[in-house]
Formats: C-alpha cells, sequence, structure tokens
C-alpha cells in the first residue's frame, strides 16, 4: 500500500510540474480590481449618484444601466479564464419613472446606500443583514442577491470589494492551515470534523499546506462518506472540499484561492449526468451570472476526476 501511494504521489509531483509550465500570469488589470481601494470604490458609487443627480437637474428621470448578466451574447470563452463577460454588452435599464422598474430602482438606490456606509466606516455586512434590514422593501432574499451582483458587475469590482459577504454552505478538510482576517487560526485536519469555508477568502492570510492535490466533491453527502472513511488521512496529504451541490461563490474563490496559493493538481468529483458535468464544468469554467468576476472564480486546470460516463460500461 505505501508504495502504491509512493508512486501516485510521484505522479502527482510530475503531473504538478506540468501544470506550472501553463500557469497564466495575472494581468496588471486583474491585478488592479483585485487591489481597489476603499476610496476608489467611493468614487464609483459616486459618479453613479452624479450621473442620477444631473439627469434630475435636467427634469429627466434617472436611469440606471446594468450590464445584462444572463445573455450568452455578453460572453466570449478564453480557455486560461473560461466564461468571461465581454467589455462592450448589452445593458438592462432600470428607470425610475416606469411602474415596472421603479421597485427596483428604489431596492438598488438602497442598497448603494448601505454599501457606501459600509465602505466608508471599513464594516461588513451580509446579503442576509441588508435583506432583514428592510424586508417590505425587498420582498425577497433572491432580490437582494442579484442586485448586490448587478451593482458589482456594473461598478466593474469583485463582490468582496461591496464589503458585503454571503453565508458560505461550502465544507473543507485535509492538511490545510490558515489564519482568518480577524486572526483566528482555522486547522481544517481534524479529523472526521469538517470547517466551514470561510465567508471572506479574500480576508484569508498565512495558508499553510503540504497537500499533494485538491479534490472537490460535488454532494455533501458524498463528503460526508469520504470523511467517515479516513479518505484525508489514507491519501495524506491531501484537501478535500464540496459546495454542497451547486457551488456558491465563496466555495469558488476558495478553490481558486488553493490553486493561486499551492498549485497542485485539483480534481472534481461528480456524477455522470447532465446535472454533475454542469457543477464540474462551473468550478472549471465559471458561469453565466459571475462571468464578470471569471479570472478570480473558475479555475481551468481542474480536471475531470469522475464519475465517468465510460466508467458505467467499463464497470458494468
Amino acid at each position: 500500500m505505501g508504495s502504491r501511494f509512493t508512486e501516485l504521489f510521484s505522479e502527482m509531483d510530475t503531473l504538478r510540474a506540468e501544470l506550472l509550465k501553463k500557469v497564466e500570469v495575472i494581468t496588471d488589470c486583474q491585478r488592479g480590481e483585485e487591489g481597489i481601494s476603499p476610496r476608489e470604490m467611493l468614487n464609483r458609487i459616486e459618479n453613479v449618484i452624479l450621473g442620477l443627480v444631473t439627469s434630475l437637474s435636467k427634469d429627466e428621470a434617472p436611469v440606471l444601466a446594468l450590464p445584462n448578466r444572463s445573455n450568452w451574447d455578453n460572453i466570449s470563452f478564453d480557455r486560461s479564464i473560461g466564461l468571461q463577460m465581454n467589455l462592450e454588452s448589452s445593458v438592462t435599464t432600470v428607470r425610475s419613472d416606469c411602474r415596472s422598474s421603479v421597485d427596483k430602482f428604489a431596492q438598488i438606490m438602497k442598497i448603494f446606500l448601505v454599501i457606501y456606509k459600509l465602505v466608508q466606516s471599513n464594516s461588513y455586512a451580509t446579503k442576509r443583514d441588508i435583506y432583514y434590514n428592510n424586508t417590505q422593501l425587498f420582498g425577497s432574499q433572491r432580490n437582494v442577491d442579484s442586485i448586490v451582483d448587478d451593482i458589482s458587475c456594473m461598478l466593474k469590482v469583485p463582490r468582496r470589494s461591496l464589503h458585503v459577504l454571503a453565508t458560505s454552505k461550502g465544507l473543507i478538510s485535509g492538511d490545510l492551515c490558515y489564519m482568518e482576517e480577524d486572526g483566528t487560526r482555522i486547522d481544517c485536519s481534524s479529523g472526521t470534523a469538517a470547517a466551514a469555508v470561510s465567508s471572506n477568502i479574500a480576508g484569508i492570510r498565512n495558508i499553510v499546506s503540504s497537500a499533494k492535490f485538491v479534490m472537490i466533491v460535488e454532494k455533501d453527502a458524498t463528503f460526508q462518506r469520504l470523511l467517515d472513511d479516513n479518505f484525508c488521512t489514507k491519501l495524506f496529504p491531501c484537501i478535500m472540499i464540496t459546495g454542497k451541490g451547486v457551488p456558491d461563490v465563496d466555495s469558488r474563490l476558495m478553490v481558486r484561492k488553493l490553486w493561486d496559493t499551492l498549485h497542485i493538481p485539483t480534481f472534481v468529483l461528480v456524477d455522470a449526468d447532465p446535472h454533475g458535468i454542469e457543477i464540474m464544468c462551473i468550478y472549471k469554467y465559471g458561469s453565466l451570472s459571475m462571468s464578470f468576476e471569471a479570472h478570480s472564480l473558475s479555475v481551468p486546470s481542474v480536471m475531470w476526476l469522475g464519475l465517468l460516463p465510460s466508467d458505467l460500461q467499463r464497470w458494468n
């Protein structure tokens, strides 16, 4: 058994060396988005509000133009990045003088106000906090979630620059330790107990790991079964993570953070059906709705471990 693992990890090291030859250098533009300052963030919001005030001064109804995040015509594919939104994209207008969109206009303005105050005070809030701040105005949590992403896309900033966090649903286990932004030390190697994926991936620092590979598991039930079977111990050192089905943004950011930091092979274990393949593609190539953040969410080097459709016949 020991010699088999030695051979396996030798293959992993060879694969890692091959992957490192293909690592894409982050462009200066992308680095700028990652490191946007609070002052620049406030300036971008102020410019939007200035445009609305200018319209009012001309006796015109204020209109907001939001990039259309659901139109495939706005998307292009780059093998080194995945699905990304084109610079020149069609927009959806939200008018303040139209009965069908006036509610959404008010919701957007309210969230702009919340974000502005959060950035000013260098504090954070969850999307859930924003919703419960005015449930009557927002109507549903889904409206808040969508508008936060719209604003992020509109201002061309990563969502975390808005100081709005989402409650993470992902779990992670294995040979990994890191420090949260508040100084909390997270150790993911504590046996059968998995750690929750952080809600502030950008604040993670001091990552320590000797893992040979990362394995993404589609389902929470499969993830828990592997934990119970001591998968991470038997194939030590490794890291295992799940987004519990369709992954949330934090789970995808964590996979990308691990790749950027460790540059080790990343495999994905999903069902051999269209839904499983779709989930694999989200990790590898990104998604339509979050294509404007493709460079920080997708990991094109992800490899499909299985199950493969050919496995059904091969294993009878």
